[in-house]
């Protein structure tokens, strides 16, 4: 991949860090030769978007955890992700604090008993919004693409919602489908 361009594949990230002790987006980074990170921005109970409410199936003014990171890569930002949980799967857990997750929340949601077994993906472009623009160092009028992530668990519940803005120009998104 040349000129700052990254690739990214959403297997790892719905498998999980298992065998490993370290985030799954540095591991990813750095078998690229490149170098990620991350920032937690705030975690915590919250109201969520109606979008994500309906995807989570939670009721009308019921309150999910959240958390809100920016990811970095080669020390620059390249994406916003804010992380949805139902409330009964992550209050009192690790999900709803600011302090990195040993292994990651995948493996913690593993061990608290939610395996997704299935993920739907939507990705749109769409306007940067201002806080976006400030956090992600975009230029006026440039845009983002926005990946919309569902993971749902074998007994059909939806365990979490991811929803991430990069800028289109430093991302390649790459995805294998399994047919039959």
């Amino acid at each position: 991949m040349g000129g700052g361009e990254w690739g990214s594949t959403s297997m790892p990230y719905l498998a999980g860090s298992a065998g490993t002790s370290g985030d799954v987006w540095a591991a990813e980074a750095a078998a690229e030769g490149r170098r990620g990170g991350q920032r937690i921005v705030r975690a915590g109970e919250t109201q969520p978007p109606e979008a994500v409410a309906e995807l989570l199936r939670t009721p009308a003014g019921q309150h999910v955890i959240a958390r809100r990171r920016i990811m970095y890569l080669d020390g620059e930002p390249c994406e916003l992700t804010d992380t949805y949980y139902p409330l009964d799967i992550a209050v009192g857990t690790g999900l709803a604090g600011t302090a990195k997750i040993r292994g990651g929340a995948i493996r913690l949601l593993a061990d608290l008993g939610y395996v997704g077994v299935r993920a739907c993906e939507e990705v749109t472009a769409r306007s940067a919004t201002d806080h976006e623009r400030e956090q992600l160092r975009l230029t006026a009028g440039e845009p983002v693409l926005q990946l919309t992530r569902l993971t749902i668990d074998g007994a059909d519940r939806p365990i979490q919602v991811d929803v991430m803005a990069m800028p289109p120009r430093r991302q390649k998104l790459r995805y294998e489908i399994r047919i039959g």
